[in-house]
């Protein structure tokens, strides 16, 4: 017996809205020869992975920087320009771009508080500064491929939010209604129009605010450049200590030290050196699929001539893009957190999200069907509760830290690496005077509450994203409480 299609029913008032759902043999043809890899380091090109060496031995520095994803990296191109002739030096565990700066979608945002209504609910007061702060980390990061010579793939192509449940129109509408320079409101038969898919119903462009990257190759790029500028960079140097008995930063691997003046922490989701922050992050694990190249046939069934980053309004909600050969990212939606806060390789292996995410990846474009994915991977995202990063100095100001990035770091890392130079430098200016700079969020509580807090409100998120976004008595306490579970 051949299958047949399943759809949903979703009713609001008298009308009834259906959704067909893939047969289970496309999806199970989409994912027959899938690898478990990230596609954006496959995609790098050799003269991008040097083979750096391990840290060995006992080296001086004026700065070191412990992590090699984007936080450490954009510190030390920074910390460069403002201390010419300094000794910086860098030292990642694993490889340059390794971690989560590696495997994100490329989305680069100029917003530093992981969206306008989640700053608005935090730092109203600060909202304006910190969007014009956020907007030009933005153009000076889409500048800095012709200043330094990089190539990371950086299209201005902004974010198209699509409404994909009648009563997320309504919240579209809401928006475009605040007059936010850049928005452009799109009713159904025009969001079709720049993107075909039969789940839209209206949608959002934010013209101005987002660029796309090609991530492993923006993590390459700025250590290539870093290099190029006399930085030292170690890879596979797992960082054991952290010691300031002394007048300055003893930084410890098992093979070496690196003895500093002062350092910068950009270690993201592991644990970090500084016994205050950790209980500040969470680990939690996103899923990703990359499709084959579309045909251009392919391409003209869904247009996406603008190329626009794409995120749903969904508290699950999913995140999709095109690269510049024409696949197509598509993740999110499963966002999970294992028990005990461990970062683990077990944890990237995840099948069933997988074949959900296939699932849904052929309900958003059903004239897809046949295409197959190439790659699927996993990362853990830092998480905290303000839901955006977080930052602060210790030691007696020798050490400074940035952390809490909730996945949305691509362009705030450099706003990041910025703060943590000024803290250390004693410097008061428009950034460190930010509440969102000066102040710490809450901590997540140690386990087994954590484990139940996060899955707990996981759960109820998704019941408000089937129950017309209508939001239970915990997600209203937490948000009376200032607790950044609202995506």
């Amino acid at each position: 017996m051949g299958e047949t299609n399943a759809s949903e029913l979703i009713t609001v008032g008298t009308t009834v809205f259906e959704r067909q759902r893939p047969q289970a043999s496309v999806i199970r043809h989409s994912l027959a020869d899938t690898r478990h890899s990230v596609f954006w380091r496959d995609d790098l090109p050799e003269s991008l992975t040097p083979d750096r060496p391990q840290l060995v031995g006992t080296h001086r520095a004026d700065l070191v920087i412990v992590g090699g994803g984007y936080t450490g990296l954009w510190t030390a191109l920074l910390a460069g320009e403002r201390m010419p002739g300094a000794k910086i030096v860098v030292v990642e565990a694993q490889r340059v771009g390794w971690a989560a700066s590696g495997r994100n979608g490329g989305f680069c945002e100029s917003s530093l508080t992981h969206g306008h209504e989640n700053g608005m609910a935090r730092w109203p007061n600060e909202m304006p500064l910190i969007e014009r702060l956020g907007l030009e980390n933005l153009d000076a990061i889409q500048e800095s491929e012709s200043r330094y010579g990089m190539d990371f793939q950086f299209e201005r192509t902004g974010q198209l939010a699509p409404a994909v449940e009648p009563h997320q129109v309504e919240w579209l509408k809401e928006w475009a209604a605040e007059g936010e320079q850049g928005v452009v409101y799109l009713d159904e038969d025009e969001v079709r129009a720049s993107v075909n898919s039969p789940t839209y119903l209206a949608g959002v462009w934010e013209k101005d605010a987002c660029g796309m990257v090609h991530p492993a190759r923006m993590a390459a790029e700025l250590a290539r450049v870093c290099e190029e500028r006399g930085v030292e960079i170690f890879e596979r140097s797992h960082v054991t200590g952290l010691d300031t008995s002394g007048p300055g930063v003893v930084v410890i691997t098992e093979h070496g030290r690196v003895e500093a003046s002062r350092a910068a922490l950009g270690t993201n989701v592991f644990p970090s050196l500084l016994k205050r922050n950790r209980l500040m992050t969470v680990p939690v694990y996103d899923y990703v699929l990359m499709t084959e190249p579309l045909s251009d046939e392919q391409l003209t069934s869904i247009g996406w001539n603008d190329r626009q980053g794409i995120g749903d309004l969904a508290n699950q909600f999913h995140y999709y893009r095109i690269t510049r050969d024409n696949r197509i990212l598509f993740g999110g939606y499963d966002a999970i957190y294992y028990y005990g806060r461990r970062v683990e390789p077990g944890h990237e292996h995840r099948p069933e999200t997988w074949e959900k995410l296939a699932g849904h990846f052929f309900t958003t474009f059903p004239q897809l069907e046949g295409l197959r994915f190439t790659h699927q991977w996993a990362g853990a995202i830092d998480s905290s509760t303000q839901f955006t990063a977080f930052f602060g100095t210790a030691r007696e100001r020798r050490v400074a830290y940035a952390a809490g990035f909730t996945g949305l770091g691509v362009g705030s890392t450099r706003f990041a690496g910025e703060v943590m130079l000024d803290l250390l430098d004693g410097v008061s200016n428009e950034r460190t005077e930010l509440e969102m700079v000066r102040k710490r969020p809450i901590p997540f509580p140690p386990e087994p509450a954590a484990s139940l807090a996060v899955n707990t409100v996981r759960w109820s998120l998704d019941r408000a994203d089937h129950n017309f976004g209508k939001r239970n008595l915990l997600l209203k306490t937490l948000d009376a409480l200032g607790l950044g579970f609202d995506s």
